[in-house]
């Protein structure tokens, strides 16, 4: 059961990332592509816009996802509630946000897992 909980810790870790690293590219597609010169002012600012919001939100959904990660590896129980809560948040990004979030729910909520993390506890 131990090597199940540390692969979702580095599932989730890793798909955090990947959110992380989307955002950080669509920030830098839309700022970037603000600088081409036949682009009128109003396009500069909506595209530049757009890309900090973007860019910010993407970032913002991603980083509970790599903490969930981390406090499951470590075996605490704040990671284990996180990390279903953001499985339960995850279910609607099909495919792979299904998949991590039901294996997530599927491993996680068995007696051996809830009594692995309140094993660390003490």
């Amino acid at each position: 059961m131990d090597k199940q909980i540390n692969i979702i810790g580095i599932f989730w870790i890793v798909y955090g990332a990947l959110g992380i690293f989307a955002g950080f590219l669509l920030f830098f597609l839309l700022f970037g592509l603000s600088f081409i010169p036949d682009v009128g002012y109003p396009g500069t600012v909506i595209l530049r816009g757009v890309g900090i919001g973007a860019g910010i939100f993407f970032t913002f959904l991603s980083l509970p996802e790599v903490l969930a990660g981390y406090g499951v590896l470590k075996g605490k129980e704040w990671g284990r509630i996180l990390c279903l809560v953001m499985s339960f948040l995850n279910l609607i990004n099909i495919p792979l946000g299904t998949a991590l979030g039901i294996y997530s729910f599927i491993i996680l909520t068995k007696e051996e897992s809830i009594a692995h993390f309140h094993a660390q506890k003490t």
